[in-house]
């Protein structure tokens, strides 16, 4: 049997020792050099000067000395962390000293003088990858973590960085290598009384498959939000205090608010988490027949704002009647996360809204700041999970859905070829093509999987 490409990429960088800050760039109080390979322990110890040596899982103080002068410029702690029980799985040293990016450049100065290499970006959690510490999704999910903007959104990361989406694809995938070697034994061991799988038991276990696929691609709505945000687009007439409510809903003056209808001419933007959602707020021009150029900019830009934007807030004046430009435009944001604000309702109400509105409605003030908290639950619900969908082990971005979409589309194609009495071996291409689609998420599967599914299944050779 050929060894795994995995395997040879694995054995390739084995040999290699890499080092470099795994701080931010700037000064702190702490910055830390991480060594990683055959050649971590041997390296950090020739950075710096302590009693006595470097023992697993525990941290030493140590000094950090000039190589010229042999002098002590800093103290470090200085921790060893033994394969297979690091992050990458290789021997790992960490080195925290004082944040000054001449101190962190001199260790890592040294480390490539010691026989180092400087780490390509990424490349211990590539490491950790290929030692099998994580998967491609938990590696993703460690880039997540560190760009989480909300807790929510680290909160999901870290879910899925402890494995939570392999463990949810687990299942399907297990009932489709159960599958292929239940056809793949009556292919190949048919002169041993394995019996052909009846096309109605395919198809059963096809839409079982199936089933728990699709119920996890609809989480990629949602898990889009979570990973990459949403634009909510704040649009109406002029003067009907949008700028105010975008104020009020970011606790700080940051669109320009004046009595005079149409102040708002360019899309003013900032950023806010609704229910742990980051939301890119959008403050647009007021939207009218433009008197001036410059309007007329400022209104077609608030219209594709409108076009583009994933939630839209319709704000009204509470204090005039509803015009039918207005109803119009409530009208056809039916279907779309949307919902209706009548502000200024310390004035008195000129009239009440049809009941035949198609968005939910909250009533406020942007003026007292009455029912901006209402407004913030609204918005909450319009950006939550979808009821009865799991948070855990949800998809986040675009090459999850595309893989799971992948192997639903080639489960569709296999269902489809069984009523034509196509052979199985043909039926065993698409089976496969999904489980590659399944294999991108968890790690491959590989043909001595398969096989030892066969023989713990049935009793060959009786």
């Amino acid at each position: 049997m050929q060894p795994h490409p995995q395997t040879k990429e694995r054995e390739a960088i084995a040999q290699e020792t890499i080092v470099a800050i795994s701080t931010p760039p700037g000064r702190g109080g702490i910055g830390i050099v991480r060594l990683s390979g055959p050649h971590a322990l041997e390296i950090a110890q020739g950075l710096i000067r302590m009693s006595g040596t470097l023992e697993p899982a525990r941290a030493r103080l140590a000094q950090v000395v000039d190589p010229d002068s042999g002098q002590k410029i800093d103290e470090a702690v200085a921790t060893y962390f033994a394969k297979p029980h690091s992050y990458t799985g290789e021997d790992l040293v960490e080195i925290a000293a004082h944040g000054s990016p001449v101190i962190l450049e001199l260790l890592v100065r040294l480390a490539l003088r010691g026989g180092a290499r400087l780490a390509r970006p990424g490349e211990f959690t590539e490491r950790a990858f290929l030692s099998g510490r994580l998967d491609l999704t938990q590696a993703e999910a460690v880039r997540d973590l560190i760009e989480a903007q909300t807790l929510y959104q680290a909160r999901i990361a870290a879910e899925q960085m402890g494995g939570a989406l392999s463990r949810r694809v687990q299942p399907p995938k297990q009932k489709l290598v159960e599958l292929i070697a239940l056809l793949e034994a009556g292919i190949d061991f048919a002169e041993d009384d394995v019996e052909v799988t009846p096309d109605e038991e395919i198809v059963t276990r096809i839409d079982t498959i199936a089933v728990e696929l699709a119920v996890l691609a609809r989480s990629f709505e949602h898990g889009r939000m979570v990973h990459a945000g949403l634009r909510l687009a704040i649009v109406g007439r002029p003067n009907v205090g949008k700028s105010s409510l975008f104020n009020r809903l970011l606790e700080r003056d940051r669109a320009i608010v004046t009595a005079s209808p149409g102040t708002t001419r360019d899309l003013v933007t900032d950023r806010l988490s609704v229910g742990g959602i980051p939301v890119e707020l959008v403050d647009t021009a007021g939207l009218r027949e433009a008197k001036t150029e410059a309007e007329a900019i400022g209104i077609r830009k608030s219209r594709e704002a409108l076009a583009e934007a994933d939630v839209v807030m319709v704000v009204l004046d509470a204090s005039v009647p509803l015009r039918e430009d207005e109803r119009q435009l409530i009208a056809s944001l039916e279907g779309r996360r949307a919902l209706v604000v009548r502000n200024k309702a310390d004035l008195d109400p000129g009239a009440d809204l049809p009941p035949e509105l198609p968005l939910p409605c909250v009533m406020t003030s942007a003026l007292s700041g009455e029912g901006v908290r209402v407004l913030r639950d609204a918005l909450a619900e319009l950006v939550r999970n979808p009821a009865g969908e799991s948070e855990s082990g949800i998809l986040t971005n675009l090459r999850h859905f595309e893989a799971v979409s992948g192997a639903i589309a080639a489960l569709d194609t296999a269902k489809q070829a069984l009523p034509e009495r196509i052979p199985h071996e043909m039926l065993l291409l698409d089976l496969y093509a999904a489980l590659r689609q399944l294999d991108s998420l968890t790690g491959e599967t590989t043909a001595e999987d398969i096989l030892n599914r066969i023989f713990s299944t049935f009793c060959i050779g009786k």
